[in-house]
């Protein structure tokens, strides 16, 4: 099973040290496109609910909502949330873990695949998403492009937060193909700590994966808003679908 990094205290501060993540510029383009994939079936599975980021405003929409999270401190920030209630809620390791019914739509958002930290993790993951879907459904993967580019000969550390009040910084292991993110936050006069480890894919790995699922490509861009994915673009939102009829994308 994953390692679970997601404590009480991270739990507790998580829109305050992300609170980037909750700006209605960036939450409401995934959920207009998250619902538009969802279909007329309105159902989906988000692996990683978290405290409910998009599964709260997804659900007021009209999507019914099922979650999977390997975190009971994150689990327990989001049923103390306003329209908790009206989501279903697993606890376990979304590679893994099985829910009853089946879905139109499965999405894993924000880099979370990389928590997963093997290629036999990630391919059950795809797995268990394709075993949930009905036919023509759909599987949505947020997720960063690896910033090898950004680092010279020998190097192997890449800065990517740099603010007054937290700084983040990426450890390569290109061999392993794993990266350590280190972030430091200064939260009322103290430095607080966090590093956890993820496995970076890149999307010709990732659509091999949805080929060992069953699962074709649909769409790739290069965010939220659709827009084209290129060589430049640093992350990419990707739709893989199972046989049988769906709506276009």
């Amino acid at each position: 099973m994953p390692q679970n990094t997601f404590d009480a205290r991270l739990a507790q501060t998580y829109e305050q040290k992300w609170p980037e993540l909750f700006d209605p510029a960036v939450v409401d383009p995934a959920v207009d496109l998250l619902a538009d994939l969802a279909g007329p079936a309105a159902t989906a599975l988000e692996f990683g609910i978290g405290t409910g980021r998009l599964a709260l405003p997804l659900s007021r929409r009209g999507v019914r909502v099922h979650g999977i999270d390997l975190s009971a401190a994150m689990i327990a920030q989001l049923r103390s949330k306003p329209g908790a209630e009206h989501l279903a809620v697993t606890a376990g390791d979304f590679a893994t873990t099985r829910v009853d019914g089946t879905f139109a739509l499965a999405y894993l958002v924000r880099n979370t695949i990389t928590n997963l930290t093997t290629q036999d993790e990630q391919v059950e993951c795809f797995r268990n998403a394709a075993s949930h879907l009905e036919p023509g459904g759909r599987f949505v993967i947020e997720v960063y492009i690896p910033e090898l580019r950004r680092l010279p000969p020998g190097q192997t550390v890449h800065p990517f937060a740099v603010t007054p009040s937290h700084l983040g910084f990426e450890e390569y292991d290109v061999a392993a193909q794993l990266a350590v993110s280190h972030h430091y936050w200064t939260v009322d006069g103290q430095v607080e700590t966090y590093s956890s480890t993820h496995r970076y894919v890149w999307p010709a790995e990732l659509d091999l994966m949805a080929r060992l699922a069953g699962m074709t490509l649909e769409a790739r861009w290069g965010g939220w808003a659709r827009e084209p994915f290129t060589g430049d673009s640093r992350s990419h939102v990707s739709v893989w679908r199972t046989a049988g009829a769906a709506q276009p994308c």
